[in-house]
């Protein structure tokens, strides 16, 4: 083969399958994918991870978010291909049934979800919030970019701002908030409704 030959062979588009090995929730897998395959499509039709969710399947819904190396990403969106190297972390390896993760039983605590098809994807972004937080990383609210938010501190505006990228069609956000906030030894506001009666003028 010549040089020009070989060149151009190099240079050209991975064809059909290759196999990849994925190290998810401390486990490696092996699987021949497509390059155009989304994180997300392995996780649930070709691992059977299926917490991770597919939503809207264009990065604007956040169900389908996961952790890779610690920071929070929409797995719909991230090629699977190009997570070789990384430690992916998805709902299924937060906690178990015996031992849950201090931010999945918050969320039952406080009632964080209705019909739950968002929750695993809230659970992951929450998580990678509280590390943000932790590594001094602003939000496009913080006030002052030289003195970030404190975990013991961090206002509701802020988790707000941080969790924005994670909608709840349920309308479950006091909910999550308040798990949050019980996690990071705050004191959320009661799940009782204040109901406000105003007397019309006579």
């Amino acid at each position: 083969m010549s040089n020009s030959n070989q060149e151009a062979t190099a240079q050209s588009p991975i064809q059909g399958e290759t196999e990849v090995t994925l190290a998810i929730n401390g486990n490696a897998y092996t699987v021949g994918i497509e390059p155009r395959v989304t994180l997300l499509d392995v996780l649930r039709e070709r691992l059977g991870l299926i917490g991770s969710k597919k939503g809207c399947d264009h990065g604007q819904c956040g169900a389908c978010t996961v952790l890779i190396d610690g920071d929070r990403a929409y797995s719909c969106l991230s090629l699977a291909i190009m997570q070789e190297g990384k430690a992916i972390t998805t709902i299924e390896g937060l906690g178990n049934s015996d031992q849950l993760h201090p931010l999945q039983a918050a969320f039952l605590d406080n009632d964080g979800l209705q019909c739950g098809y968002c929750t695993p994807g809230q659970i992951c972004a929450s998580v990678a919030l509280l590390e943000e937080v932790k590594q001094g990383t602003p939000s496009a609210i913080t006030p002052d970019l030289s003195d970030p938010p404190q975990l013991e501190s961090l206002s509701e505006a802020e988790i707000k701002e941080r969790l924005s990228g994670n909608l709840c069609r349920c309308s479950a956000y006091n909910g999550i908030v308040a798990a949050v906030q019980q996690v990071l030894g705050q004191t959320p506001p009661s799940p009782a409704a204040d109901i406000l009666v105003q007397e019309r003028a006579k």
